[in-house]
């Protein structure tokens, strides 16, 4: 082996450790206190939450995992490249009390938040909570982000952001556009966990 050719492959094997390095640091860096664990029909979905951003809105939704709230809520409202919305926990569980015509228009018995705005920018894998028109008005709906919806910027509280599984949410079945991201039959939450709960 030529002198070049192993000062080229040391490069290589020092930028490889490097990398490995990184992502066993940041892999042992995740908060299992502050990541939801979203089982979807075609897998799981790892949320970290950012109680730096929204610590309020951070406790309420790991108050609705841990009471399973969550689970069996459908995605009622999820529009081809922008978002997916759930959490209705009133009205979009499908396997208690499900009411297709209210799912999006429901909330939890916590009521709702006063908003936590940031500089936090709406991209892909950006999660985000739902409001009316009222900017407090954030309970337990929220939605995961598409593609990048820089208009929502500032106007909507940033709770976190995917940090694996981003294919399984694209998979979410989509709603008719006709219909403001309305869905028939939609997909839903098997189960929602805090990743420090799991056994």
């Amino acid at each position: 082996m030529s002198f070049l050719r192993k000062i080229l492959a040391v490069t290589a094997f020092l930028a490889f450790s490097a990398t490995a390095i990184m992502h066993t640091g940041s892999a042992q860096a995740a908060d299992p206190e502050n990541t939801v664990i979203l089982t979807l029909k075609d897998g799981d979905v790892a949320i970290e939450l950012r109680p730096d951003l929204a610590p309020k809105h951070v406790e309420q939704i790991k108050k609705l995992v841990r009471d399973g709230a969550y689970n069996g809520v459908v995605f009622h409202r999820v529009i081809e490249g922008f978002m997916a919305q759930t959490g209705d926990v009133q009205y979009g569980n499908a396997d208690k009390d499900y009411q297709p015509g209210r799912a999006g228009t429901g909330g939890s018995s916590y009521g709702n938040l006063p908003a936590e705005f940031s500089k936090q920018p709406f991209i892909r894998g950006t999660v985000g909570m739902a409001r009316s028109q009222a900017p407090d008005s954030a309970n337990s709906q929220f939605f995961i982000m598409f593609d990048e919806g820089a208009f929502l910027n500032g106007q909507y509280t940033v709770v976190g952001e995917v940090v694996s599984g981003m294919e399984v949410v694209d998979k979410i079945k989509k709603g008719s556009k006709s219909a403001n991201g309305s869905v028939d039959n939609p997909d839903r939450i098997v189960k929602a966990i805090v990743l420090a709960d799991r056994k």
